[in-house]
């Protein structure tokens, strides 16, 4: 059974493009969400141990989701992928407990590169 990896992000397309960024062969089962609240379902759900979260999204956001992932002591392992690359947004993002930031659009080596850097690849 492979690490339950959910991407949360509102656009279908950049949900897609994260999936097809993923590392040839790494064992995840993939879980997605288009918004904030159902993203916290699916972690609720015990589906979202690593989590892949854009920060502007309807219904509720990445920081939204960051805080209640903290209030409700979530273990989840979280990587913000968003196109808001403001050094204020990577501060906030990280000061609420997300592991990176990477900036939209996705890059494969990027993102492979921060894996292997926490040990989690």
């Amino acid at each position: 059974m492979g690490i339950p990896l959910l991407i949360c992000d509102d656009s279908n397309m950049a949900r897609k493009q994260v999936a097809r960024a993923l590392p040839e062969g790494w064992d995840v089962e993939i879980s997605y969400a288009a918004n904030g609240v159902e993203g916290m379902e699916v972690i609720r759900q015990g589906r979202g141990e690593m989590v892949f979260l854009d920060l502007t999204m309807p219904e509720m956001d990445g920081y939204e989701v960051l805080k209640l992932l903290k209030e409700e002591l979530h273990k989840s392992i979280v990587i913000v992928i968003s196109g808001d690359v403001q050094p204020e947004a990577r501060q906030r993002v990280m000061a609420l407990g997300a592991l990176e930031f990477i900036r939209k659009p996705i890059n494969r080596d990027k993102l492979e590169a921060v894996l292997r850097t926490f040990g989690l690849l």
